[in-house]
């Protein structure tokens, strides 16, 4: 029988790993749930992804894209004159007030590093890029500190249920940069 060609078949697979880990958990993911999630053949999805490692190291980048998208919406690095702090407390104001389960969904994915070493490196990539961005702004050990908190104040806005609160976040960021000076 000839081999179909079905180019999407490879994201498909992706985002139905996406939206099981969204409505089951990390734990709810396997190559059969993801098959019939992208309603494809099992044997694709190990086809394109050998391990469930491989799959989720392709999913967390795809959702590590949604923050990224955030980021270079904010126009935060664009104009060197704008409060650096305050462009970054509206833009993660931004991010978190989109969808809930879109921002949980990420967090899960990149906490999910913790335990599973393959998906360190795009951890770290995540990490790195936007330190990289902030560099322009700032030098890297305090572009490395913001990072760090911003992703601490994500953490806690997610797992205490709290509303993200702008201005302390703003001058937090504001604290940290000042001390670089």
């Amino acid at each position: 029988m000839p081999r179909r060609h079905d180019p999407g078949r490879r994201q498909r697979i992706i985002d139905a790993a996406i939206r099981v880990v969204g409505a089951k958990g990390i734990g709810g993911l396997s190559h059969r749930s993801v098959a019939a999630e992208a309603d494809v053949p099992l044997g694709s999805t190990t086809y394109h992804f050998r391990t469930l490692d491989e799959l989720l190291v392709a999913a967390l980048r795809q959702a590590n894209e949604g923050f990224a998208k955030a980021v270079a919406a904010s126009g935060a690095f664009e104009d060197p004159r704008a409060e650096l702090a305050g462009e970054l407390a509206a833009m993660l104001g931004v991010w978190l007030a989109g969808e809930r389960t879109g921002v949980e969904l990420e967090y899960e994915l990149y906490l999910a590093a913790l335990r599973r070493p393959a998906l360190r490196p795009v951890a770290a990539e995540w990490c790195q890029g936007l330190t990289d961005l902030l560099t322009a702004r700032t030098d890297p050990v305090t572009a490395r500190a913001l990072v760090a908190l911003m992703d601490g104040i994500c953490l806690q806005v997610l797992l205490t249920d709290t509303p993200y609160d702008e201005a302390y976040t703003r001058e937090m960021l504001n604290r940290l940069a000042a001390g670089a000076s």
